[in-house]
Order: C-alpha cells, then sequence, then structure tokens
C-alpha cells in the first residue's frame, strides 16, 4: 500500500480550515492543520510533511515570516493562501520562498491540481538527492541528507540549519567570493544590513567545526571589504 502524502493546513479561520482538510482529506491525502503560525514549526520538524497550505495573515508569526523559517530548514512544497489581491503579496511571498501562490476564493480543483503538481517536483527532487546526497572538499564528506559532516580522519560532526546552508551556498560557488548581503539572500532570503552580525557569527561556527581559526582560515577565507570565498574545490 503507497503511503499517503502528508499536507499541513494553516489557517485561522475555522471554516476555511475545516473546509481544505475535508477536502484534501477525501482526495487521499492524510492532512495535519494548525490554527496559529506559532505551532507550524514543531509539526513541520517532527513529521514528514511534504506540503504546506499557507494562510499569509495569521496570529502570531505571519505567513512571510514563516515561509522564510521554513525554506531554511527544508524544502518541502509551500502554497501561500491569501485573501489579498495586491500584486505586491505574491511577489514578496515567492521572494520568500514560497513555490506558489492562490487568492481567495479560490476553485478547490485549482488548488489541488497546483498542490499535486508542486509534491510531485518535491518528491523527484528528493530522489535525486538521495542518488547525489555526498559532497566533497578538501577531504571532508557532507552528506546532504542527514547534515552530517565528515572529516578526513572520520569524525562527525551534524550541523546546524544555519551551518548546513552556509555551507552549501559556499560550496555552489566555490572558488567565487561572496557578499554578506549574497550570503543573506541565499540562507535567509532577506537583505543584510550592515549592523547584522548573523553571517559573521555563523561563519565563525562553521569554521570551528572544520577546525580553522579566522587568522588562517584557508577553506572559508575572508575577504576584507568584500566577503568570503570558499576556496575548496567541490566534487
Amino acid at each position: 500500500m503507497t503511503e499517503k502524502d502528508h499536507i499541513l493546513v494553516v489557517e485561522d479561520e475555522p471554516i476555511t480550515r475545516e473546509q481544505l482538510v475535508s477536502y484534501f482529506e477525501e482526495e487521499g491525502f492524510r492532512v495535519s492543520s494548525c490554527a496559529t503560525g506559532n505551532e507550524v514549526a514543531d509539526v513541520v520538524s517532527n513529521s514528514d510533511i511534504i506540503l504546506v497550505l499557507l494562510d499569509i495573515k495569521l496570529p502570531g508569526k505571519n505567513g512571510l515570516t514563516l515561509t522564510r523559517e521554513i525554506r531554511a530548514d527544508s524544502d518541502i512544497g509551500i502554497i501561500l493562501v491569501t485573501s489579498k489581491q495586491e500584486q505586491i503579496d505574491r511577489l514578496l511571498g515567492l521572494e520568500s520562498g514560497a513555490d506558489d501562490y492562490v487568492t481567495k476564493p479560490f476553485d478547490p480543483r485549482e488548488l489541488l491540481s497546483r498542490a499535486r503538481n508542486l509534491i510531485r517536483r518535491v518528491h523527484i527532487q528528493q530522489k535525486q538527492r538521495k542518488k547525489n546526497h555526498m559532497r566533497t572538499f578538501e577531504g571532508w564528506q557532507l552528506d546532504l541528507n542527514k547534515r552530517e559532516l565528515t572529516s578526513p580522519e572520520g569524525e562527525q560532526t551534524t550541523l546546524s540549519a544555519g551551518e548546513y546552508q552556509l555551507l552549501l551556498a559556499f560550496m555552489e560557488q566555490a572558488g567565487e567570493v561572496m557578499n554578506r548581503d549574497q550570503l543573506m539572500n541565499r540562507i535567509r532570503n532577506r537583505e543584510w544590513f550592515p549592523d547584522d552580525r548573523y553571517i559573521d557569527v555563523l561563519v565563525g561556527q562553521l569554521r570551528k567545526k572544520l577546525g580553522e581559526r579566522a587568522a588562517n582560515a584557508k577553506i572559508i577565507a575572508t575577504i576584507h571589504g568584500t566577503g568570503y570565498l570558499f576556496t575548496a574545490e567541490v566534487a
């Protein structure tokens, strides 16, 4: 028996939430639901959710903030649902990391079609990652499935979500100088501000796990006045 795909509906309006849950259950999905944004992180991190239907306007954290947070830790599908029709909301949602966008009132059949297409793409991406889940550099190995880094001596350490995203960004742009704004956009889908130390702190944490110090770092080199350079060759 094929396991049902698991969808999370995040909607504060009870009637709409119940309608979406019932509709997708009738279409053969497993469905969980949340009424506020504050519940989402625990549900996503502790279950096999493959798609989130996420209302933009929620009590607590709004949909755009949640999209950025989910995308920083996961590549599950995200469809934003909103009652607003302004173009700016659609653009902000997609820039925040959402895969698709629907506006209330919507045809459930259209939402179902979009959901199925997105789930299909997520499954394909997950299969591709399982086939190509290892990356190597300078004797180090990164397991993309486990977010696990193995040293040339065989010692293993698990990377935080931020460290993992940062290392991926460096490895994908190996040999190219990346400034803090580029790195922040890749990791958090937002701009970097001059008084924001997030990237520098994250670089320090990653260097420590690579056994490097800032003064003589070889793998992640500081390019003063510009940003950072990942010097290793990636395979």
